[in-house]
């Protein structure tokens, strides 16, 4: 049996690998950077905001020669993109995809890491049926042009998609494209199954609460702990909105027999603030889908279609953009305001990413920066909370990739065998594991933070003075 000594050694081993993961930037968590604004940082600023962060790739929406040449020699990965208006051209012109790839390519590349084009946004789903049947063309056309400076398989050519392209999505093995959209899909799919590049779509939990706005929604939207969906068509439980959603689109593309093209998740995010007749934004509820979906990926749990590994997300936005009409959510999806400072915290900065909690309560002012976590200690259940979310609590930490073994028949932690005791050892080990943010012990509000220690013979707890 281990000693103490040796468990101490155990865990210091865990949080200073765990600590310099996390310090690094991580390929798989990316934003958008759109530019529907009049009140941006210089680029270069921008470029030095992303370096601070563990922000792995950017996807423009457009081909700014000032922001792609800014991210030089920075290592991040860069989207580029040819916009639906550009299609018709690069459709019937060879010469203007060969333009295109030489004007916003080959002079920052492989300095500036461009690692992918789209090819317009949301075309297929616009209904617009003079547009969509360009939309291959124009693709292999930019391919060809890629191909033909060596480029081909370094940088990949997509299109974006709207959820709006499934025809159904639950349950999530249910998952379907419309019918309407079928023919011009399998083009598409069997152009990024050749040249290797991935199914780009746009899921927001956001919409899904909008239409349905029920407190188990919420929790379920932005990855608290629930009761979860059981998936009635291949019995697997689901904890959160945004692996529903994109397994809907795994099994959508499987059903075409699509099953090797991965799947990007180009836009998914929360807005902060909106309209008084918005449901859903907040800052308290921003934070918690944002900081929630960075841990989940960072996890490397995947979803149930596609476990162990996390898929390439893209959260929406890097700023907001005060210029884009609409309700006021669609200028508050930020995650930094034009001074460069954080709208509100989810755990991005390298510099407060090593594991710690916070010893005030964090505001939930979007006009206040959340405070940095200064203090560590334990995660355990309030007074008060029934079994039944306890369970919760317990269903939703352990399917998050922790090891809930220790409170297994024969564990150090099994006993006392109830659930208050297995929640509480399960609750601690999520919210050490997931970096130690505030938001990792929340628990639907059924989570506090301790200096008390309750770890017990011979169970020891992770957690404690840094």
């Amino acid at each position: 049996m281990a000693t103490l000594s040796q468990l101490s050694l155990l865990l210091f081993l865990l949080f200073f690998t765990t600590a310099f993961y996390f310090a690094e930037s991580q390929s798989f968590v990316g934003v958008n950077y759109g530019q529907i604004a009049d009140n941006l940082p210089p680029p270069a600023a921008t470029a030095s905001l992303l370096k601070s962060t563990a922000i792995g790739k950017v996807r423009l929406y457009g081909a700014d020669a000032a922001i792609i040449k800014a991210l030089a020699n920075t290592g991040i990965g860069i989207v580029i993109g040819a916009s639906n208006g550009d299609i018709p051209t690069l459709a019937s012109d060879p010469n203007a995809a060969t333009q295109w790839v030489n004007s916003n390519v080959l002079p920052y590349y492989p300095a500036s890491n461009i690692t992918l084009i789209t090819v317009g946004n949301e075309v297929v789903t616009s209904m617009d049926q003079g547009l969509i049947p360009q939309l291959l063309p124009a693709m292999r056309n930019v391919q060809n042009a890629l191909n033909s400076v060596s480029l081909g398989g370094k940088v990949k050519v997509s299109t974006v998609h709207s959820m709006a392209v499934l025809t159904q999505s639950d349950p999530p093995s249910s998952g379907l494209f419309n019918p309407v959209f079928q023919d011009a899909l399998k083009g598409l799919l069997q152009f990024q199954k050749d040249n290797g590049s991935p199914f780009a779509i746009n899921p927001y939990p956001f919409f899904a609460y909008q239409s349905d706005s029920r407190p188990e929604t919420l929790a379920f939207c932005l990855f608290q702990p629930n009761a979860g969906r059981v998936d009635s068509g291949n019995g697997i439980k689901y904890l959160n909105m945004f692996d529903a959603q994109v397994d809907a689109v795994r099994s959508a593309l499987n059903s075409m027999g699509f099953k090797d093209v991965e799947i990007m998740v180009a836009e998914t995010g929360w807005p902060y603030s909106g309209d008084s007749n918005e449901v859903g934004p907040s800052v308290e509820n921003a934070r918690a889908y944002n900081g929630n979906l960075i841990a989940h990926l960072r996890s490397l749990v995947g979803t149930p279609l596609m476990p162990g590994k996390s898929v390439d997300t893209y959260i929406f936005a890097l700023y907001d953009e005060d210029l884009k009409p609409g309700p006021a959510s669609e200028r508050a999806f930020g995650l930094y305001k034009p001074d460069l400072t954080m709208t509100y915290d989810v755990g991005l900065s390298k510099t407060s990413q090593t594991p710690s909690t916070p010893s005030t309560t964090p505001s939930t002012s979007p006009s206040t920066p959340l405070p940095k976590p200064t203090a560590t200690g334990w995660c355990v259940p309030k007074n008060g909370v029934s079994d039944a979310q306890l369970q919760a609590n317990l269903d939703y930490a352990c399917s998050h990739g922790i090891d809930c073994g220790p409170i297994q028949p024969g564990g150090a932690c099994f006993d006392p065998n109830t659930v208050s005791s297995h929640a509480s050892y399960a609750m601690n080990l999520y919210y050490q594991t997931m970096g130690k943010n505030p938001w990792n012990c929340d628990f639907s509000q059924t989570a506090v933070l301790t200096s008390t220690n309750p770890s017990h013979n011979p169970c020891i707890y992770p957690g404690g003075s840094a």
